[in-house]
């Protein structure tokens, strides 16, 4: 029972919410924060801002299927309706046992959104939700309903009325208003219009079994038909403009049998279990795909050190670079995309902000990769779970029929958090070990918010409910597609119920499944940082130990078999290219990949030291030649800057360059027997030296050999892209309870009773009296200790209404208990507008 129920009936949603406890209009607040941003003055202002278009709008969108068809129940209900009405309307003439026992909270929760106000057997939907509901031509209502009689006969003449009447087996009255409520007697009584239609033709019949669900319009042309005729004498269907008819209300819902809904949903689809794994399974699978999405990403960032690609003039990445990216990462261009998305929400990538603007590492980035790989992946699969950037919308269309790009604009989707977190909460709803049949999920998302209209295709959440599914499985949070343990962690669920098709243990765990009290609001930033903390350390003992040994193969190459310690994967990833990846990496020896660690400063010997120390197997033969080979020859020639030049103490082999027709694009020319000039700049040189074959090594203008190490290109430091927030965020418990203190003060100074003989007011404005009234009613409260009723101008101009408790007055200021604060304040006088006194029991 509600608050309603056990007080006096209100007269408005204002006394209604008047009526209602501290925990009641926290619980409002909470479902809908809209209304205290800003803070209401009082509870007028609240119910006032809770029946605001938009308002209602948003509530209407954030209920379960249930409940909003509980809602449009009471839209096409008498007003006031009572419980019993609604009852009929939601479990028609067979009293479905499940609507039964499901409408209180429904109910319940339409009372608590401030949606319904009223008790039992006055029930009154919030008119702005009502007009949001209701049926019209041009909008019908999704129960199929029509208008009454009484409003689809606002246009016919009276004599048409009569007429009708007469057919119907009704007596002619003397006036239309009364002509009209026989005939909705007639039709609201189940035994005469069974009697009515039992003399109806069958092909009549047939017209009315169309039009029962809906929709209940239909054309007829200016000679109807005999069977449609014989429907319009009687008023069964009603003219609304010319050439269309209407099945009125009362008649659909006794075809209906009074429901409303042709299939109420008391209770929301199960989430079924599509197939079962042992849990060690599910945890292995999903750390396995967490290490691969490290090495993603590590690989991703590797091959854009240098700079990565170039931000489009309206940002993002060109088609072409994703492909290239695509191509890089092996994997598909869809795949790609989240990867890269996934690094910039996490803060490891971004634009360097140059005039020609490229993307790169963050410094970030650095750090990152100094992190355990456990405190890697939660760092990753937290900024997925809490990022509002879609990466399944890449390659769509924006309003303005412009593709989507990869790190571009017109990615946010503020409710993505949201539903990643509620997907992974019902993964956690089943056993562990239960992957879930995807179908089941989207049908309770569904269900918990429906969506809006029928558009003939999947609307965003849904779309959004299937990426979700596909990321984390991609990412490490599932395994065979159930719910991993550190997954688990993540979303902070608590451990797995024992039985399928239950629902996570909680508070609610002793109400029926669907009168629990499910988070579907994803974690606060606090809960997050415990949660991934959580997940971290569960995954810790699943990833395998980094290997300090390869094996090497005569082939020239190398194999890891295992993930590699960062010193180690850091120099070969210089010392040799990665051919193949999977379960061990290949790593292949060429001439170019021993020539770009010499380059970065190793010598022969420091690389024969490295492969030895580190490989399980002998150093084959082939490949010390190979290094041998290309040390011999590296750095005979040197490049510097004239424009460019290149000198070697053998002149044979600078005639041998002079000679060879690909040097002719280098413009060279010789200065000394050792010295050519070049008239291309020296990094265009040293390409086009090392194309023909060649090892030329740059030197500094000293002389010096130039070490070119890979240095990173970095980004300045960067922010991650903050969430687009989906509407106010939910007040936290203090600025709840500061919320919830100003409204009932300013509530209680804007209601309460003034005594007799106070000065009267104008729409509940603040009172205005002189200054010598205002200082000696003032003076006169301290001494009998009254309570008094001022209005307020502040410093900044803005006006407001207090109660307050004089306790002293002295040098122009007044120090009062004031009510609306619940602290002790000084007031200067002049800064009073007036002062009235309130009755005495108003404390």
């Amino acid at each position: 029972m509600s608050t309603e129920d056990r007080s006096p009936a209100p007269r408005s949603l204002a006394e209604a919410l008047r009526g209602r406890d501290d925990a009641s209009l926290g619980r409002l607040l909470r479902g809908r924060p809209d209304l205290i941003t800003p803070v209401p003055t009082d509870l007028t202002q609240l119910a006032t801002r809770a029946g605001t278009r938009a308002s209602v709008a948003r509530a209407l969108e954030r209920l379960d299927r249930f409940a909003l068809q509980t809602a449009q129940a009471l839209a096409v209900a008498a007003e006031p309706a009572t419980y019993d009405e609604l009852l009929g309307l939601m479990a028609g003439d067979e009293a479905d046992p499940a609507v039964v026992a499901a409408l209180p909270h429904a109910l319940d929760t339409l009372r608590e959104q401030a949606l319904v106000w009223g008790g039992d057997d006055r029930l009154r939907l919030v008119r702005t939700a009502r007009e949001l509901l209701a049926p019209t031509p041009q909008h019908p209502s999704p129960t199929g309903l029509g208008p009454t009689v009484q409003e689809a006969t606002a246009g016919v003449s009276p004599g048409r009325i009569q007429e009708i009447v007469t057919a119907a087996g009704l007596p002619s009255t003397h006036d239309s208003v009364s002509a009209v409520t026989a005939l909705t007697g007639l039709f609201t009584d189940r035994k005469r219009m069974s009697t009515l239609l039992a003399g109806a033709p069958a092909d009549s019949l047939d017209v009315l079994e169309r039009l029962v669900w809906g929709p209940p319009y239909g054309q007829v042309t200016p000679d109807p038909a005999p069977r449609l005729r014989w429907l319009l004498d009687r008023g069964l269907l009603l003219p609304t403009a010319p050439g269309t008819v209407v099945l009125p209300r009362e008649v659909a819902l006794h075809l209906r049998r009074g429901r409303a809904h042709r299939t109420p949903e008391p209770v929301p689809p199960a989430v079924e279990v599509k197939a079962s794994h042992r849990p060690q399974v599910v945890d292995g699978t999903a750390a396995g795909q967490a290490y691969t999405a490290l090495a993603t990403v590590e690989d991703l960032l590797k091959d854009w050190d240098e700079g990565g690609p170039a931000v489009l003039r309206a940002g993002g990445l060109s088609v072409r670079d994703l492909k290239r990216t695509a191509v890089a990462l092996d994997v598909p261009e869809p795949v790609a995309a989240f990867w890269v998305e996934l690094a910039y929400a996490a803060g490891l990538l971004a634009s360097d902000g140059e005039a020609d603007e490229r993307y790169a590492a963050t410094p970030a980035y650095d750090e990152w990769l100094e992190q355990p790989a456990a405190e890697r992946w939660s760092r990753l699969a937290t900024a997925w779970l809490t990022a509002t950037r879609t990466a399944g919308l890449v390659g769509g269309r924006d309003a303005k029929d412009r593709t989507l790009s990869a790190l571009g604009p017109g990615l946010d989707r503020s409710a993505a958090p949201e539903v990643r977190h509620r997907v992974l909460a019902l993964l956690a709803g089943l056993p562990e070990g239960a992957a879930p049949d995807a179908e089941s999920v989207l049908a309770r998302l569904r269900w918990e918010r429906p969506p809006r209209g029928d558009r003939g295709e999947e609307d965003l959440r849904t779309r959004l409910a299937r990426w979700a599914l596909s990321e984390a499985e991609l990412l490490g949070v599932t395994g065979r597609g159930a719910l991993s343990a550190h997954g688990r962690a993540l979303v902070g669920a608590p451990a797995a119920p024992s039985g399928p098709g239950q629902e996570p243990a909680g508070p609610g765990d002793k109400l029926p499944v669907h009168h629990r009290p499910t988070r579907i609001a994803p974690l606060s930033a606090a809960e997050q940082a415990v949660a991934s903390a959580a997940a971290a350390r569960l995954l810790t003992p699943l990833l395998p130990d980094p290997l300090d040994h390869v094996l090497l193969q005569a082939d020239l190459t190398a194999v890891a078999p295992g993930p590699l310690q960062k010193h180690l994967s850091d120099m070969l990833g210089v010392l040799a290219d990665v051919e193949s990846k999977g379960g061990a990496t290949v790593y292949r020896f060429t001439p170019g990949s021993v020539r770009r660690a010499l380059d970065a400063g190793q010598a022969a010997s420091d690389v024969h030291a490295f492969l030895a120390a580190h490989s399980r197997t002998p150093v084959p033969q082939p490949l010390a030649y190979l290094i041998d080979d290309v040390a011999r020859r590296h750095g005979r020639l040197r490049v510097g800057a004239a424009s460019a030049y290149v000198r070697c103490d053998d002149d044979a082999v600078l005639s041998e360059i002079l000679a060879d027709k690909r040097a002719s694009a280098l413009g060279l020319r010789r200065l000394a027997p050792t010295v050519l000039a070049a008239q291309a700049d020296p990094a265009g040189l040293l390409e086009g030296l090392r194309a023909m074959g060649f090892a030329p090594a740059a030197e500094s203008a000293e002389g010096d050999v130039l070490i070119t190490r890979a240095l990173a290109h970095r980004t300045p430091p960067r922010t991650a892209p903050e969430p687009v927030p989906d509407g106010p965020p939910v007040p936290d418990d203090t600025l709840l309870a500061a919320a919830l203190r100003a409204v009932r003060a300013g509530d209680l100074a804007s209601t309460a009773p003034r005594k007799t003989g106070s000065a009267p007011t104008a729409g509940g404005e603040p009172p205005r009296t002189g200054s010598a009234e205002t200082l000696a009613t003032v003076q006169a409260a301290v001494l009998t200790g009254e309570v008094l009723w001022i209005g307020y101008v502040n410093a900044e101009g803005t006006a407001s209404q207090r109660v307050i408790a004089p306790i002293r007055v002295e040098g122009g200021f007044v120090t009062a208990y004031d009510h609306t604060a619940d602290e002790v304040r000084t007031y200067p006088l002049h800064r009073i507008t007036g002062v009235a006194e309130l009755a005495d029991d108003t404390d």
